[in-house]
């Protein structure tokens, strides 16, 4: 399968990331287009992060309220007064 590309201004780019990556011009192609691919399509760590992200962000929309059975008032550093 072949790939013609008409923009003279992207053959342009192609050809100086193949020089300056010292790649072929196809390997320099599928190198990009493999970076772009993992950007555009999340790992599964990348989704359990968002998950947990998500949960935590959950956690810290719970308010602190006071405990009703400790008959103790605390102070800054947990210790009681």
């Amino acid at each position: 399968m072949s790939l013609q590309i008409a923009n003279p201004t992207v053959v342009a780019k192609v050809e100086q990331l193949a020089r300056t990556s010292g790649l072929s011009k196809t390997a320099a192609v599928e190198k990009a287009v493999d970076a772009l691919l993992r950007e555009q399509r999340p790992s599964a760590q990348d989704r359990e992060w968002k998950q947990l992200r998500a949960i935590l962000a959950q956690i810290d929309r719970v308010p602190e309220l006071p405990s009703p059975v400790d008959p103790f008032d605390w102070d800054e550093h947990g210790l009681p007064r």
